[in-house]
């Protein structure tokens, strides 16, 4: 136990609890879109779901370190295969596992911001019965599953390669995980109550998508821009919405008068 005394596994597990929070933002925000296309009564149950298999996914892939030390190993060397000798091509075109999973987790969220932004734009309403293929509890869960795995390995690597002790990894995961699943109400209710934020959301998952594409060709987009980005424009955002209601209310109260 005299680790408890020890200052610095408490300030491994505040930031690294910190980071996971931060990191799991993107989870949420494809966690509410998706279960924003279900009725009513299932999108808590979606999120609560979608939500505890990231902790499951996170908490398995902890107790697979070695596994997961191994998929950073490059194991596809695409420079040999189209014979290119420059060094700088021959090292972006060397794939381990990881890479593999961020480039085809970044093609799919690039294919869903993009699929959903089309329908915003082209003015389709979003139900669970407009579409010629039903949305159901099962398909979203799929998609759920397909992005936790996805951002479940980036924080996994991420904890590693922070802290050493994987009672202090699993401690910051399982305190992230139910702060996420505090607050997913709330921002599930923000993003889908507001058509522009919605829009705000999706395009943030666009960047998501080629920021791990870019990622898995060794092409780092510091996560600092894109969260900065992400939480100015929200702050821009919110200022919107706060001067549309003030606007709206003024009028009303010239109407009464």
């Amino acid at each position: 136990m005299e680790w408890i005394a020890d200052p610095q596994i408490w300030i491994s597990f505040f930031t690294l609890t910190v980071l996971e929070i931060v990191l799991g933002i993107d989870n949420i925000v494809f966690i509410s879109i998706q279960s924003g296309k279900l009725p009513l009564e299932q999108q808590k149950k979606a999120r609560q779901l979608g939500l505890l298999l990231a902790l499951v996914m996170r908490v398995g892939l902890l107790f697979s370190i070695k596994w997961i030390m191994g998929l950073t190993e490059p194991f596809l060397h695409l420079g040999d295969t189209f014979n290119i000798e420059n060094p700088s091509w021959y090292r972006y075109l060397t794939l381990s596992g990881r890479d593999l999973i961020l480039f085809f987790g970044g093609l799919f969220l690039i294919y869903k911001a993009t699929t959903e932004i089309h329908h915003k734009v082209e003015g389709h309403i979003e139900t669970a019965t407009s579409r010629s293929r039903p949305i159901t509890f099962r398909s979203v869960i799929i998609q759920i599953i397909i992005l936790d795995l996805v951002f479940s390995l980036d924080s996994v690597i991420t904890a590693v390669g922070m802290v050493d002790q994987i009672g202090v990894m699993i401690a910051a995961v399982i305190v992230a995980v139910v702060i996420m699943l505090l607050s997913a109400s709330t921002i599930s209710r923000f993003v889908n109550d507001y058509p522009s934020v919605k829009m705000l959301a999706l395009a943030f998952l666009l960047l998501i998508g080629v920021s791990l594409t870019a990622e898995a060709f060794d092409q780092h987009i510091p996560k600092g821009y894109i969260y900065f980005a992400m939480a100015f424009s929200v702050l821009v955002e919110f200022l919107n919405i706060r001067t549309e209601k003030t606007a709206l209310q003024k009028l009303k109260d010239e109407v009464d008068k």
